[in-house]
């Protein structure tokens, strides 16, 4: 009885912590604000894997927004993984 109420309470104090899906997430459009807003955030971001990552997420966006593609310019920037850091087009995050 001990294990299961013990076992119970480790899986809701896991569940708790646990990231947001990504569906939750906020979706950022294609958007010059938002590849600014983004850029900054990106800008702020410690030297290392994941700073790299988003580096080459926003040049892809980029590109993909003067290429006037803007479905993949809002998976390269929603790539990037600051989405709920950042403004949306001049709104604040949630």
């Amino acid at each position: 009885m001990i294990k299961t109420i013990t076992g119970t309470m480790m899986t809701a104090a896991l569940l708790a912590f646990a990231p947001a899906p990504v569906q939750a997430q906020t979706m950022m459009e294609c958007s010059d604000a938002n590849m600014t807003s983004a850029m900054g955030a990106v800008d702020k971001m410690a030297s290392g894997e994941k700073k790299t990552e988003a580096m080459k997420q926003m040049m892809q966006a980029r590109e993909s927004m003067t290429k006037k593609d803007m479905a993949a310019c809002k998976t390269h920037l929603n790539n990037v993984g600051v989405g709920d850091m950042i403004q949306h087009d001049g709104q604040s995050p949630k």
